[in-house]
C-alpha cells in the first residue's frame, strides 16, 4: 500500500513539472528576445553616431523645415 501511494505522488509531481516546463520556455524566449532587442539598439546607436548618417539626417530636417517656413 505504501508503494502505490509513492507512485501516485511521483506521478502527480511529474505532471506539475511538465506543466512548469512550458513556463520556463516562455521565460527563455523572452530572454532571447530581449537580448536581440538590445543588440539591435546597440547597432542602431552605432549607425546613428556616424558622421555620414548624422549629416544626412541634418539635411533632411533642414529641408523639411525650409519647406514649411
Amino acid at each position: 500500500m505504501n508503494d502505490s501511494r509513492a507512485w501516485r505522488g511521483l506521478r502527480a509531481r511529474w505532471r506539475v513539472l511538465q506543466q512548469q516546463r512550458e513556463a520556463g520556455m516562455a521565460t527563455a524566449e523572452y530572454a532571447i528576445g530581449t537580448l536581440a532587442a538590445v543588440g539591435f539598439a546597440g547597432l542602431l546607436l552605432v549607425i546613428l553616431r556616424s558622421e555620414q548618417v548624422r549629416s544626412m539626417l541634418l539635411s533632411i530636417v533642414q529641408s523639411a523645415l525650409s519647406v514649411g517656413g
